[in-house]
């Protein structure tokens, strides 16, 4: 889980995709603290955990990955899994020796190395909830107000429900991919996007009268551009939390919303379920996860109304005839070659992103794609 969901450290602190959340710590501005971030769910993959130290609050220099350490997690069937280092403070399993499976708990175990002066380091014994599949993804258009005139959109909806009862809590992010056309006949015409969710999406069961969840909203696009121009693909990745990461999720989405982003959480008032065994007071930043997972695509090919025209403005010049072009191919490319008609004239650009897709995305087309034809 970009989700890869998701912790960062504003003070300089950017981890990586997977569960993104910034935080602004109510420290002494000259404390460093462990960060650790990592999930572990029931997929057949490699999982990794990252650790680093936080920068002092007012830096601007990026955290400082922990290299070095000593990592494991272990099951209450007394298995033990060790991590290898790849990269600097990047720990990962073997994906042929470990995989979660619901109903075991799992530990993570951190011993430091001398910047962290060898202590060590536990999470609290997480269980790994069943997940049930998503029953269904499926969006409604919409029209949103926008100037000069309204356009096209639309809401994404999720169904869900565990007649078993026993996931409870939610959690869900998201991959989007769509393709994309350049008006103009260029070698590289047509490409893919993709990205990866940075919201906190979360329910909870328990509070309601049926283990059900109906037209839940996860995801609006209001200013499509060109998402919804050709085809659009959304992958939705569901995890079951026990109730203790629940709350560590609920808490950071109330403060969020609160502060207007992620990017003002102040994690003295998270509670992680990381700690330091010698030293219990110790601040911990991040989370170790547990879940299950299950996951569901929805394809949207659909005509939409009014989106966004990106290249209205591609044209910067013309050229009669057929002689050399100074600084083709540097800083001006042709998009549009009638060196063949009479008179012979071609249309330039100066924006690559007019004449080349690959400014935005990438000309290799996503293995899932023609699925849903």
């Amino acid at each position: 889980m970009k989700a890869k969901r998701l912790i960062i450290i504003f003070f300089g602190l950017l981890l990586f995709k997977s569960c993104v959340v910034q935080f602004v710590p109510n420290i002494n501005e000259n404390q460093e603290l462990l960060v650790v971030e990592g999930t572990i769910t029931d997929q057949l993959r490699t999982y990794t955990i990252k650790l680093s130290k936080s920068a002092p609050l007012g830096r601007n220099n990026f955290a400082k990955p922990l290299k070095g350490c000593s990592v494991w997690i272990s099951d209450d069937l007394g298995q033990v899994n060790l991590l290898k280092e790849t990269k600097d403070g990047t720990y990962i399993s073997d994906s042929t020796k470990f995989r979660g499976m619901p109903g075991r708990q799992y530990t993570l175990h951190i011993t430091g190395n001398s910047v962290l002066a060898y202590l060590n380091y536990e999470s609290s014994p997480m269980e790994m909830k069943p997940v049930p599949p998503i029953d269904s993804i499926y969006y409604e258009k919409k029209v949103y107000v926008t100037y000069p005139q309204p356009v096209d959109g639309c809401q994404i909806y999720l169904d869900t429900h565990d007649p078993s009862n026993n996931c409870k809590y939610y959690r869900w992010n998201y991959s989007e991919t769509w393709e994309f056309h350049l008006p103009y006949y260029v070698t590289n015409r047509v490409c893919w996007i993709s990205n990866n969710s940075d919201g906190i999406f979360l329910k909870n069961t328990d509070v309601l009268g049926e283990n059900k969840i109906s037209r839940y909203p996860l995801y609006a696009i209001t200013d499509p551009i060109d998402r919804l121009s050709v085809k659009y693909s959304i992958l939705v990745n569901q995890y079951s939390l026990n109730e203790d990461e629940y709350h560590y999720w609920d808490s950071l989405k109330n403060m969020s919303d609160q502060v207007g982003g992620l990017y003002g959480i102040i994690p003295s008032a998270i509670s992680s379920n990381v700690f330091c065994l010698e030293k219990p007071e110790e601040k911990v930043l991040g989370y170790f996860s547990v879940s299950a997972m299950s996951s569901k695509r929805l394809f949207i090919k659909d005509s939409f109304r009014s989106i966004y025209n990106l290249y209205y403005d591609c044209i910067s010049d013309t050229v009669t005839g057929t002689g050399v072009i100074p600084g083709l191919n540097s800083a001006v490319w042709i998009i549009i070659d009638n060196s063949n008609q009479v008179p012979p004239i071609r249309y330039l650009t100066n924006k690559i992103g007019c004449a080349d897709c690959r400014a935005r995305g990438t000309t290799t087309m996503p293995a899932f794609w023609n699925d849903g034809k």
